[in-house]
């Protein structure tokens, strides 16, 4: 006859006295059993999920007896390793110290290792008798042909196997201890406990599945239990100073950990009614290996100092390190630090850890847990107002913006995952309600109507709504100007218009005419430079005054970032309350070592010469006069943040040294190509040998040109060197310059546009300009003709674009030369 399950309210407060239960404990108690009492008989799953370190053994223990009160007699407790399992045998044990006391029914334990003894088979045939049985679940999942299962074998004693005699019991209660780990996405852990086919399965866990959000009839959030005062205050500490290497950490964690010894003594001195209790810090590692070299380290000196008073337990540990593990909390136990890797990471509850380092990334919500939760428990059962007593240390140097960041985990209650995104047949990606998410690679200008996208390219329709005048829609702006020479223009796109209108031809796109060559023209560019550096700018007074600021030792702190929780009506609020700084232990270094850094910081910035080496031994010996060190023979050995500080001061002072030195403007040539092609041909254009001169038109039928089309701003020199040009043997080719193109002499004022190139016959290139008599003794005048003569002089010398000359020539010269090349040369005298 199946046992039956009622909820009694008057039981359950009697219990919750004897076990002196927790609010929490008392509430979950109450849940479990109105949801055992409410299902009719039929096989259910629930989960009780309470924070981490408020008490499950006690919600276990007073559940037990409850349903023991109620006539049920088979309770089997499935743990998830050894370590939770000799906690939870412990548990039942009144000679030891993590017995929980007040139960009115006590049970016979049956375990892996008594099962199949003669003493518990009579415990087993006693239908009066309270079992509570205590595995593992690989010890009771189904066999393999490599591995068999004792509680699947036939027992002498028994007459059958243990597992199917739990199958038979008809009022078998599972509870599974850290039951996330038996999720049914686990199926041969999830099945060992199914098949057994019992009441119920009351889960017990601090971190249930996402996917079991269903079966949870009790929460109490971790950030409830801080702010009711049942488990310590988190605390994440960091070094502000971007220190986060291994070995820092840990020697932090130690330093930290000496402090929580001195606030642990000072407290039971002044409440003598309470326990010694010995703090312990807890590191976690990221494998086996890891473990081993970090208990290794926390050995030496200046960490925890003693090998015996580290512990390493990991799968491979020994069952004296796991016996050493179950005596940590004693006040008789040597162990300070214990390094683990994931075998503490659940059930395991000790009330002395009081530091931790994480030294695997806190990379979820559950890790962050699951490992803060080791250290939770309070020292003496209560909070003490000793803010070191009531708080857990989690050292946290190269993640601690992550775990500030996930305080709100503390508070949350499980939630189902994120909806889903799906895509449709067309790629339009949808949430799972509908909301549409835009393509992010399709441009926002795109219309739904054409699928064009509307982009805005800056042309400017005429009234009609028409654009002319340009290719592809463009349209072409126009400039005139009455100007003899312009020296400078914006850098647009624009096209000359005479004033008198043609009877216009398509207009068209050319290139160079047939045969014509490319132009290099040596553009001379201005570079602002620097003189050259050396380490003898640096005067001896300025590195005396650079070493005067690190005379004294820099202190290094621990910043420290309490996650504090209150209730607000229903609500938890979790905030990050900043704690008074601790000073850090530092590394300390001897002052030959510091020598060395100074000298090789300022050789990381100059030439490795003997007069450079030199140099840095002399600013270094400087450098630490001004720092106090006075003689060879001073011995004082310096912190880590004072040394990383001086040498960063160091590199300062050749760096600031190194940006005072003089400037100094140097020139290059930039080869630029000519001409730049292709250009517009106006239909309009007049024919250079047919039609007379109009300024800013274009002309044709040119016979030496580069290009098929040129234009002129004045006819009495720059139209009139084009005709000399164009017609002399002498010439090979010539080419119009204009002021928005690339090649112009670079002035003291600006840049200077000459009017035309020309190769002659030689293969000797020509910068051409033509002036105005009147113009041509103008300053401005004088200044571009000496620029450009200067420029056409560093060209020769660079030898590298060939042989060029700069030629000046004034409306008079123009006539004197009577359309002859050689007659302009000797009007004008060229260089």
């Amino acid at each position: 006859m199946a046992a039956s399950i009622t909820y009694d309210q008057a039981l359950i407060y009697e219990i919750a006295a004897r076990f002196d239960l927790r609010e929490p404990n008392r509430l979950a108690l109450k849940a479990t059993i109105q949801a055992l009492s409410s299902g009719g008989g039929e096989y259910q799953e629930l989960i009780a999920d309470l924070a981490t370190g408020v008490g499950k053994t006690f919600l276990m223990s007073s559940l037990i007896d409850y349903v023991a009160a109620q006539g049920v007699r088979h309770i089997l407790v499935v743990t998830p390793g050894s370590v939770i399992q000799r906690k939870t045998l412990s548990n039942f044990d009144a000679a030891s110290t993590k017995y929980v006391a007040g139960a009115d029914h006590q049970p016979v334990l049956i375990t892996p290792d008594n099962f199949q003894s003669g003493a518990v088979s009579v415990a087993l045939r006693d239908p009066n008798q309270l079992k509570v049985f205590v595995f593992n679940v690989q010890q009771l999942i189904r066999p393999s042909q490599q591995i068999s299962r004792k509680v699947r074998d036939v027992d002498e004693h028994l007459g059958d196997a243990l597992y199917a005699y739990l199958q038979q019991a008809e009022d078998l209660l599972i509870i599974a201890d850290e039951h996330h780990i038996y999720h049914e996405k686990a199926k041969s852990f999830s099945a060992a406990i199914r098949d057994l086919d019992p009441l119920a399965l009351v889960g017990l866990t601090a971190t249930p599945a996402a996917g079991d959000s269903s079966k949870v009839i009790f929460q109490y959030t971790l950030g409830e239990a801080i702010a009711d005062g049942h488990v310590k205050i988190p605390v994440i500490v960091y070094r502000k100073d971007g220190t986060k290497d291994e070995r820092t950490q840990l020697a932090d964690a130690c330093h930290l950990l000496r402090q929580k010894e001195v606030s642990y003594a000072q407290f039971v001195e002044t409440r003598p009614d309470f326990p010694q209790v010995k703090p312990i810090l807890f590191v976690v590692c990221s494998s086996i290996e890891h473990a081993g070299q970090v208990g290794q380290l926390l050995a030496q000196d200046g960490f925890i100092g003693d090998p015996g008073a580290v512990l390493e337990v990991t799968s491979q540990s020994s069952d004296e390190a796991l016996a050493a593990l179950a005596d940590a909390e004693s006040p008789k136990s040597p162990i300070r630090a214990i390094v683990s890797v994931n075998m503490l990471r659940e059930g395991w509850d000790v009330k002395n850890i009081a530091v931790i380092v994480a030294l695997r990334r806190l990379a979820s919500q559950t890790l962050t847990e699951q490992i803060l939760g080791r250290g939770l428990r309070l020292p003496f059962g209560v909070r003490t107002d000793a803010p070191m007593v009531d708080q857990v240390d989690v050292v946290a140097h190269d993640s601690y913006k992550q775990l500030l960041a996930q305080k709100d985990v503390l508070r949350q209650r499980i939630q189902a995952s994120p909806a889903a995104i799906e895509v449709d047949d067309q790629g339009a990606a949808t949430t799972a309600g509908g909301l549409s998410i835009p393509d992010p690679t399709v441009p926002t200008g795109t219309d739904s109507g054409t699928g064009e996208t509307d982009l805005a390219v800056g042309v400017f329709p005429e009234a009609g709504g028409s654009l002319t005048g340009g290719a592809n829609g463009l349209q072409v702006v126009t400039f005139t100007t009455d100007d003899d020479d312009v020296e400078s223009a914006a850098p647009a796109l624009f096209f000359i218009e005479s004033e008198e209108r043609r009877e216009e031809e398509p207009s068209e796109l050319r290139s160079r005419v047939e045969g014509a060559p490319q132009i290099t023209f040596p553009r001379r560019e201005a570079r602002l430079t620097f003189a050259a550096f050396t380490l003898a700018d640096i005067p001896d007074g300025d590195a005396q005054a650079a070493g005067a600021r690190f005379i004294s030792e820099v202190p290094s702190f621990l910043a420290k970032d309490a996650l504090v929780a209150s209730r607000e009506g229903g609500d938890v609020t979790i905030k990050v309350a900043p704690m008074k700084n601790v000073e850090a232990q530092q590394s300390l270094t001897g002052i030959d070592t510091i020598r060395q850094d100074l000298v090789a910081a300022i050789l990381r910035q100059v030439a490795e010469t003997v007069t450079e080496k030199n140099g840095a031994k002399r600013i270094m010996k400087a450098f630490l006069r001004g720092a106090g060190v006075t003689s060879e023979t001073h011995t004082a050995e310096w912190g880590e943040n004072r040394r990383q500080q001086a040498i960063n001061g160091m590199s300062t002072l050749i760096q600031q040294s190194y940006a005072k030195r003089s400037r100094q403007m140097t020139y290059e040539l930039v080869p630029i190509t000519l001409p730049i092609e292709p250009v517009l041909v106006d239909g309009s254009a007049r024919d250079a040998y047919n039609d007379g001169f109009v300024k800013h038109v274009q002309f044709v039928g040119w016979q030496r040109n580069v290009m098929p089309v040129a234009s002129f701003d004045a006819g009495s020199t720059e139209w009139k060197l084009a005709q000399l040009l164009d017609r002399d043997d002498s010439i090979r080719w010539w080419l119009r310059l204009y002021t928005n193109g690339p090649a112009y002499v670079p002035t003291t004022d600006g840049n200077y546009f000459p009017d035309l190139i020309a190769l002659d016959a030689q293969g000797v290139y020509w910068l051409i300009e033509g002036k105005s008599d009147k113009n041509a003794n103008d300053a401005d005048v004088l200044r571009k003709k000496e620029a450009a003569e200067h420029w056409a002089r560093s060209v020769r010398d660079d030898d590298n674009y060939g042989e060029w000359h700069y030629l000046f020539a004034t409306e008079t010269q123009i006539r004197n030369a009577a359309g002859s090349w050689a007659g302009l040369k000797v009007a004008t005298n060229p260089e």
